[in-house]
């Protein structure tokens, strides 16, 4: 464990969730900019990060009086060939997405509007459209540099894609609305941008598509209309697409719009009650999530798993500063 100055002229520490010699390495390696955030998220009041605010309201807003600060931006490091991106958690995802593009590379958030910052969606936990594919989120966050509840900054993970030792902190904090650290930096899993990728669209049945296809990005139904994203090599993308032409879907210009008012987790093996219960949505066939145009009430926790998190909320911020308000469980 080592410290570094910051702009504020305090001294927060630099922790890891690795060994000491592994904590000491990382420290040495912190952005001026990510010390900088630190020294403004400071020790005392409440405080929460602004990015572009497109989720501002998800798991209730901050109290009145918090102060707001905004995470470090721009992509610092991309190492193609071991296909790892470094960026400042206010990154805009059409920020990241352009540089990538350029070496044939992507992340695959997926938001429902490109403005949003890539901590935005870490802090949210939002997985995009083509999570059938690409699996959650969560699952593309290698290593984070965030702001504990004591100023200090803490890296978690490791900056390469094998596996590291420890507590797993970095996916801890995708989902918790910044409400256990906050983000400053992200080390990021990228994959190469498919070579061919090709939305149909029909009136067939979504869960017979799903059980012919291999791995599909995405799996779109309304209760009536289905859409279907293939991407990868263009013979594979074509062999995919024949599979399901008997079924009734042709090729499509585009995927369906995506509401973005509400969302509602099910069992994926439950999707098939919602024909004709109504309502406009739009379900992720394999997945179990649910689109609406209305927001959507929160579902009850656990009690077991209530406690939990309210244990881990004590532990990580004692005294209730970060992101004071929101409650992502």
């Amino acid at each position: 464990m080592s410290s570094q100055p910051n702009s504020a002229g305090a001294t927060p520490a630099a922790a890891s969730t690795g060994s000491a010699d592994a904590g000491a390495s990382l420290a040495a390696n912190i952005a001026a900019e990510v010390t900088a955030f630190a020294g403004e998220v400071g020790i005392s009041d409440p405080v929460t990060v602004v990015g572009a605010q497109t989720h501002w309201d998800v798991g209730g807003a901050p109290l009145a009086g918090t102060r707001k600060v905004r995470a470090p931006a721009g992509v610092w490091e991309h190492e193609p060939s071991e296909m790892t991106v470094r960026c400042g958690a206010g990154t805009t995802v059409t920020e990241l997405a352009a540089h990538l593009a350029q070496t044939g590379q992507m992340v695959p958030l997926d938001p429902a509007d490109d403005a949003a910052t890539v901590g935005g969606v870490l802090a949210c936990g939002f997985s995009g459209h083509r999570r059938l594919r690409y699996g959650h989120v969560r699952d593309l966050v290698l290593q984070t540099r965030h702001v504990d509840a004591t100023g200090k900054v803490v890296t978690a993970g490791g900056p390469t894609v094998k596996n590291v030792s420890g507590y797993d902190l970095a996916r801890l904090l995708v989902g918790s609305l910044g409400t256990l650290g906050l983000l400053a930096e992200v080390i990021l899993r990228t994959l190469p941008v498919p070579p061919a990728a090709q939305w149909l669209e029909g009136d067939g049945d979504p869960f017979a598509a799903l059980d012919l296809l291999y791995r599909p990005s995405s799996i779109l139904w309304n209760g009536s209309h289905t859409w279907i994203l293939l991407e990868g090599d263009p013979a594979d993308v074509a062999a995919e697409a024949a599979k399901v032409e008997p079924l009734g879907f042709c090729v499509a210009n585009g995927g369906p719009p995506i509401p973005a008012a509400g969302r509602e987790s099910m069992r994926p093996s439950d999707l098939r009650a919602l024909a004709g219960s109504g309502g406009e949505w739009l379900a992720e066939i394999g997945i179990g999530l649910v689109h609406r145009h209305e927001p959507v009430p929160a579902a009850p926790v656990a009690p077991a798993n209530a406690v939990l998190m309210d244990q881990l909320k004590q532990r990580l911020d004692p005294d209730n500063r970060l992101n004071p308000g929101r409650r992502p469980w």
